[in-house]
């Protein structure tokens, strides 16, 4: 059987860390920004930690090898 290989776009938007926790950018931030909250603007900076469930998906179904 073949070997079971990661999903490459998902490669490129999660890291994982040490603890097997998986971190994210936040969505929502490409266009449209006029519109949007500025709370929502400045907390959507930099990376956030997805929840355990999430991050255990993202685990499981598209990066298996990490």
């Amino acid at each position: 059987m073949s070997k079971l290989k990661t999903h490459s776009g998902s490669k490129k938007r999660f890291r994982v860390t040490g603890g097997r926790l998986v971190k994210a950018g936040a969505a929502g931030r490409r266009h449209g920004l006029r519109k949007r909250p500025q709370k929502m603007k400045r907390e959507s900076r930099g990376v956030m930690i997805l929840f355990k469930t999430d991050g255990d998906n993202i685990l499981k179904h598209f990066l298996r090898n990490a």
